[in-house]
């Protein structure tokens, strides 16, 4: 995710990080390029377009206009929803970890475990969403066995979820808490069950298919023919402005393909392994913990 300051007004035009531009500008040299062509045969004669009236440009434009907003308003509903899903994994992460610390202190090992498995799962989540086995980040503060169970495991997340029930369970039988605490700590653990769930839905179920191809061909098709619309009456200028409306329509595009993967691993997704550092820097501090890892910083405008 970037994050870095409003740019002043003179910045606006000079940045390329956390701009769409790096994305796009071989479409936008293509467009410019083609503009170039047809400006350069059309002024030396070479070539003699019939003049094409600005009504088609305009409601091509328009209607892209609208559907572009309205794709990129279902964009920005997926990447809102998974925002409030991480920060709700926050929230339930670090309470299971209070509660156990708090509960469970006549068992100070049983509740150690159950906080670290609360930070084992946000690790294995986001391993998870990207579709890799987890990492060392995410088995570091499991116990052997624990660890053996994670990492072979086809679903991890899920497992961590059992071992946290399963540590509940046992400190119930053990009669260390009540059933009334072990519901308080159980509904904690559903709750993280929840934003698995949540997670995995925005996950695998993408906007549909023909939705985003046609926006995708009609901005391509429109800036690539915008040129020979453009070279009549705007002679020289034509590359200059089609240029600027090929930016305007790519940039939208890529900008809805971006935002429609929160959990991806562009400039624009959520910063996961930011968030999953900061609940682990705060478990292991509650625990006592004097040896934290270094708060997520962004690198070069990117909080990864």
């Amino acid at each position: 995710m970037i994050v870095r300051r409003n740019p002043r007004p003179w910045e606006l035009f000079f940045i390329l990080r956390g701009s769409i531009v790096p994305q796009i500008w071989p479409q936008m040299l293509l467009v410019a390029l083609i503009s170039a062509a047809v400006t350069l045969l059309e002024t030396h004669g070479a070539i003699r377009l019939p003049p094409i009236a600005a009504l088609p440009f305009s409601l091509i434009g328009v209607a892209l206009s609208i559907f572009a907003a309205f794709r990129n308003t279902a964009s920005y509903d997926r990447w809102w929803e998974a925002r409030k899903i991480l920060g709700q994994m926050v929230i339930d992460a670090r309470g299971l970890a209070r509660q156990a610390l708090a509960y469970l202190d006549a068992d100070p090992a049983a509740a150690r475990r159950l906080a670290l498995l609360a930070t084992a799962f946000c690790d294995a989540l986001r391993c998870h969403l990207g579709e890799a086995t987890p990492d060392e980040a995410a088995l570091r503060h499991l116990d052997a066995a624990d660890r053996a169970q994670v990492a072979a495991s086809r679903h991890a997340p899920n497992r961590v979820l059992a071992l946290m029930s399963g540590a509940i369970a046992a400190a119930l039988g053990r009669g260390q808490i009540s059933a009334q605490i072990a519901q308080t700590l159980e509904e904690r653990v559903t709750a993280l069950s929840g934003e698995l769930a949540a997670a995995e839905r925005i996950k695998s179920t993408p906007l549909p298919f023909a939705y985003s191809l046609l926006l995708h061909r009609t901005a391509y098709l429109f800036c690539f023919l915008l040129p020979f619309g453009l070279a009549d009456s705007m002679g020289l200028w034509t590359p200059l402005f089609a240029t600027i409306v090929s930016y305007t329509f790519f940039g939208l595009d890529v900008l809805g393909d971006e935002l429609v993967t929160p959990f991806g691993a562009t400039e624009n997704s959520l910063p996961v392994t930011a968030i999953c550092r900061t609940i682990e820097i705060d478990i292991l501090e509650a625990l006592g913990e004097t040896d934290l890892p270094a708060a997520p910083v962004p690198e070069n405008f990117v909080l990864a």
